[in-house]
């Protein structure tokens, strides 16, 4: 049987009667809006009809231009991440561009692996989710020249527009809580400290405990070993070891809250009548918990697409500084914190 004949640009021109580049723009959502609608809603319908599917690859053997955006992720199964994907999709999508997300895990042979695929596939730019405060693999990206912008974490050289939530805000919206509460036994279990989150919101909690003047043996902070429940349940361990007066937790995220609540309901003690407990995210379904999580929410769709506006930016503009987008976060009341136990 002979082989089927791929239909083209111009087969489709031809069969209108316009030329073949009103049906590239056509086909390209950045550019649809330059042709009339009544004559792109006869190509888009001719080109449904035939099947027609543009070929990318020969597309990009032209213009050099993949339409491919990387995005490269710590953890997919943390729940943080869909919104924001949703926020830098809906952005990338208007552009024609498609993202390819990747789960590259902590391990930093393993995320320059992914870069490398990724670079191999032509992508035009890098969403990173992976950047630590001082990243060997940020370093590479930035010397191999691609764009590259940095989501829901920073890094601390300003080597690279990044996207962030206002972490010394939050904390201090945290602290302000539990001390309006009563609560003058608080402690802090921080993410990681190589992160700039996990360094930031335990910057933010030092001021905040310091600025209701807390002296040092009215607050504690231990550092979880990741930004899970299992570390959130062995830090909550330690802590409560060290701290055996605390009356509230203010936790580095929601998943390290829900260890909180492991290690708590496993002692005996409950939330918030003997500890409350504080998360950070808001994640999706935290308000279904037993009792519902008190949490830090941030704007994780927007974060999204304002880390998609920055790197359609540098595409756009390869020379332009670095800038630093801080989003604004909102204390979520509800029911893990409380006033404290009478002594």
């Amino acid at each position: 049987m002979p082989e089927r004949k791929r239909l083209t640009l111009k087969d489709l021109a031809a069969e209108i009667n316009v030329h073949y580049s009103t049906v590239s723009r056509v086909m390209n959502p950045a550019t649809r809006h330059l042709v009339a609608e009544d004559v792109a809603a006869r190509v888009l319908a001719l080109a449904d009809e035939r099947g027609f599917r543009p070929n990318r690859i020969a597309a990009g053997l032209r213009t050099q231009r993949s339409g491919l955006v990387g995005v490269v992720l710590p953890d997919i199964a943390n729940p943080v991440f869909p919104p924001i994907l949703a926020g830098i999709e809906a952005v990338l999508c208007q552009q024609g561009y498609v993202p390819i997300v990747v789960n590259a895990g902590t391990d930093k042979a393993r995320q320059r692996y992914v870069i490398d695929q990724l670079l191999g596939r032509q992508v035009e730019g890098l969403v990173l989710a992976t950047a630590e405060r001082d990243d060997p693999v940020l370093e590479y990206c930035v010397a191999q020249r691609i764009p590259v912008v940095m989501v829901n974490r920073g890094e601390d050289t300003g080597r690279a527009s990044c996207v962030v939530s206002d972490s010394l805000l939050a904390m201090r919206l945290t602290v302000d809580h539990l001390v309006g509460l009563g609560h003058r036994q608080i402690g802090h279990i921080a993410g990681p400290s190589t992160l700039s989150t996990g360094f930031l919101r335990r910057e933010g909690f030092v001021r905040a405990v310091r600025r209701h003047r807390l002296r040092a043996g009215q607050w504690q902070v231990i550092e979880a070993a990741s930004y899970s429940r299992e570390a959130g349940r062995e830090a909550c361990e330690r802590l409560l070891a060290e701290f055996p007066g605390m009356t509230a937790i203010a936790a580095g995220n929601d998943l390290i809250a829900m260890g909180c609540y492991d290690c708590l309901r496993a002692r005996g003690l409950r939330c918030p009548d003997d500890i409350s407990v504080i998360g950070h995210n808001d994640m999706p379904f935290v308000d279904a918990l037993s009792p519902p999580l008190t949490t830090v929410r941030i704007a994780v769709h927007q974060m999204g697409e304002e880390a998609a506006k920055l790197l359609l930016s540098k595409l756009s503009q390869p020379d332009a500084k670095a800038v630093t987008v801080e989003l604004t976060p909102e204390l979520i009341v509800r029911g893990s914190t409380a006033a404290p136990p009478a002594a």
